[in-house]
């Protein structure tokens, strides 16, 4: 198997291990421990690992203007991406959380087209408007055919985390050019450990670790080493040989296998709303994410 078939499959599994993660951290919270609590437990003993890998690889020397950076990288894709999405998977559906985040591809052209100026076409504002229809329809009636509060918070925080990621793509442009994957890492967990703590210290300490089921142990095990560890690792290792863009199209196995796994384990279930919105915001990202044709006499 060549280097970019091995791409491929840390690609697909990376999006196999976070669409499952929707189902067993909705397990997990809140009867063994809060979302907050449960992100200071995640982004300790992930970036905890992250540095004793990291010692693994050259030392490389970060220049102080980028320290604001990754600072701000921090904020936007590790401290309020995870915690808005953990306090809003606790208040909505898997199915609902994994369908609002594949918006993320359109708020990224959305951002790259008002932060650095990126040109634009109709067609993809067109599918910007169309996208983002659908995440409000989820947001809005997602859980029933009639307003749940809890379930629109909960799926609103979800965009709210989508946002952020997509601001956090567009921070880290070129510091990923500019730095190793692992030790870009370990400096954004550093930094994201103490944005969470004063958040998640709390929760944690109400955690009755004695009593813990195993399940609730494999769960926690599973989101802190698989899906916060092991999956940045497969794409690390993913964008060696594939672009950013080819590999961001795999966040849209994500609501199938959510789905497929939530249905499967009997955590979730599909309404007409949820079809409805699933395929607004799938259109929209097709629009956003398609490939102009190239004119006669024009350079692609």
């Amino acid at each position: 198997m060549n280097a970019r078939r091995i791409a491929f499959v840390f690609a697909f599994l990376a999006s196999l291990f976070y669409g499952v993660a929707f189902t067993v951290a909705k397990d997990v919270m809140p009867a063994y421990i809060k979302p907050f609590g449960f992100i200071l437990l995640r982004v300790s003993v992930a970036g905890i690992l992250f540095w004793l890998v990291g010692m693994t690889i050259k030392k490389e020397k970060i220049q102080n203007r980028d320290f604001i950076r990754i600072f701000m990288a921090a904020l936007f894709g590790c401290a309020l991406n995870m915690l808005t999405f953990f306090k809003g998977l606790s208040m909505t559906t898997p199915i609902s959380a994994a369908v609002i985040m594949v918006i993320t591809p359109v708020l990224v052209l959305s951002f790259s087209s008002l932060i650095l100026k990126e040109r634009t076409t109709p067609l993809k504002i067109l599918g910007i408007f169309i996208g983002l229809s659908g995440t409000l329809l989820l947001i809005l009636y997602g859980q029933k055919l009639e307003i749940d509060k809890t379930g629109m918070i909960g799926n609103l925080l979800v965009f709210v985390n989508a946002a952020s990621y997509a601001l956090y793509l567009i921070i880290i442009r070129n510091l990923t050019q500019k730095y190793h994957p692992l030790t870009f890492a370990k400096w954004i967990y550093l930094f994201g450990f103490f944005l969470v703590l004063p958040f998640g210290l709390a929760e944690l300490k109400e955690v009755n670790w004695q009593e813990l089921p195993d399940r609730a142990w494999i769960g926690m095990g599973y989101i802190v080493v698989i899906t916060t560890f092991l999956t940045y690792m497969f794409n690390m290792f993913a964008l060696r040989e594939l672009k950013a863009t080819t590999l961001s199209i795999f966040i849209y196995l994500q609501p199938l296998i959510a789905s497929l796994y939530a249905i499967l384990v009997g955590s979730d279930s599909l309404n007409t709303i949820k079809i409805m919105a699933a395929i607004l915001i799938f259109t929209g990202v097709y629009l956003v994410t398609s490939k102009p044709k190239i004119k006669p006499g024009e350079v692609a």
